[in-house]
């Protein structure tokens, strides 16, 4: 078996790691049971751009008992947990991933898994796709699954230009991911990252969160919910007026950034601070980066403008400025809640691993039938998954009466 990870001898701790989030993820566990009985990706070669963590080993393994043969590569240079990659490669599945390899590494192990000649290929961010566009029309999948939103843009940005030669499922767009995964997981392991590197007190600090999407709200929610005076950023109208509405300010990001404590941003864009906001930043300032790429912050600028750069803590890098004045920048830049911390936790995860496996057998079964293009999973899976993960937390939902459905199927009936 071809493979290129950190350590092997790591593969007991993170056999371990991953029987633990198992435990937490019932809806993967229900679908990986029924794929066990009936191999709907049976003969399929997957190979998967994802984070290499606990909870996409229990993915990989549900793919693996449908039937597929699967490889993974990581979507993040220092998102991989070594551990977990070398615990599934014991297990027999090829994995390509080390923690903190560079752009030419990366890039290797996803022409890696490409080499396979997918069937099926499984993306986070989109960089998979997009090698497969530029450099590998050689290889021809049948479809491919995205996770995140800023590789939805991708995606849609390649779709509107007719560039797009495949189905893609939208995973991101799915109502059990983007309502939870976004919002409760992408706030709570965000804020995780940044007290694991900088231990600070949230309460009475001024956070900055720019973008209000479903992530940046999740971020500003359990931020306030920590006690911090939370400013938001934002470039829409409409989503501006929410977190208004929500009790936050919102500001621009030049007035952010005078006040600032602690900046963290969840965008997808490029460059949201740059030069002229370090310029106004007070010292002690710390950078998180909490959309997939680590372009958000500006980090050129500032090392331009540094006269003196160190490591202070474990994931924490000082930038000192000429002025004397001191901006710290969490992990590189890069993805905090990856790289800093262990990601989202299995409990919310496991509706958007649920998503990839059912979105995975949907276009198996619906391949021959798509044009290129971007797709969403049709709402029955997606109320499926929620109505699984509902029962697992003891609730149940209430059933209609045959009347009442008739009523909301209507017009005639009014006041």
């Amino acid at each position: 078996m071809n493979y290129d990870i950190a350590d092997a001898s790591l593969a007991g701790e993170g056999a371990r790691r991953i029987e633990w989030s198992g435990r937490r993820m019932p809806v993967l566990a229900t679908i990986r049971e029924r794929f066990r009985a009936e191999k709907p990706l049976d003969g399929k070669r997957v190979a998967a751009c994802l984070h290499v963590t606990a909870e996409t080993a229990n993915l990989m393994l549900a793919l693996r008992d449908g039937g597929a043969e699967v490889s993974l590569c990581a979507s993040n240079p220092l998102s991989t947990q070594d551990d977990v990659a070398a615990a599934l490669v014991a297990d027999g599945i090829p994995v390509f991933a080390v923690r903190g390899e560079d752009d030419d590494r990366y890039y290797s192990h996803i022409n890696a898994v490409l080499d396979t000649n997918p069937h099926l290929t499984m993306d986070d961010g989109a960089d998979l796709v997009t090698v497969l566009h530029k450099e590998r029309r050689d290889v021809n999948p049948i479809g491919s699954t995205e996770e995140t939103t800023t590789g939805v843009i991708r995606l849609r940005a390649m779709a509107e230009e007719g560039m797009l030669r495949l189905p893609v499922v939208a995973v991101n767009d799915s109502a059990t991911k983007h309502l939870f995964d976004n919002r409760y997981g992408t706030g709570q392991s965000s804020l995780d990252g940044v007290l694991r590197a900088t231990n600070m007190l949230l309460a009475g600090s001024n956070v900055v969160v720019a973008g209000y999407g479903d992530c940046g709200q999740g971020v500003a929610t359990r931020a306030d919910g920590m006690g911090a005076k939370v400013i938001v950023v934002e470039s829409d109208p409409i989503r501006a007026l929410s977190a208004a509405m929500d009790g936050y300010r919102v500001m621009t990001a030049d007035d952010a950034a005078a006040a600032g404590d602690l900046f963290i941003t969840v965008t997808g864009d490029k460059h949201v601070f740059r030069a002229r906001h370090f310029d106004k930043m007070k010292d002690g300032a710390i950078l998180a980066n909490a959309g997939h790429f680590d372009v958000e912050i500006d980090l050129e600028a500032l090392a331009e403008s540094a006269v003196a750069r160190r490591e202070v803590r474990r994931n924490l890098e000082e930038f000192e400025l000429a002025d004397g004045r001191r901006i710290m920048v969490i992990a590189e830049g890069r993805l905090v809640n990856l790289s800093a911390a262990e990601g989202h936790p299995a409990d919310v995860m496991d509706m958007s691993f649920a998503d990839q496996a059912l979105a995975a057998e949907w276009l198996v079964q619906n391949h021959e039938a798509l044009v290129p293009g971007v797709y969403t999973i049709p709402d029955e899976l997606d109320q499926n998954v929620a109505l699984i993960k509902l029962g697992h937390l003891g609730g149940a939902v209430e059933q209609l009466t045959d009347e009442q459905v008739e009523y909301l199927r209507s017009w005639q009936e009014g006041t």
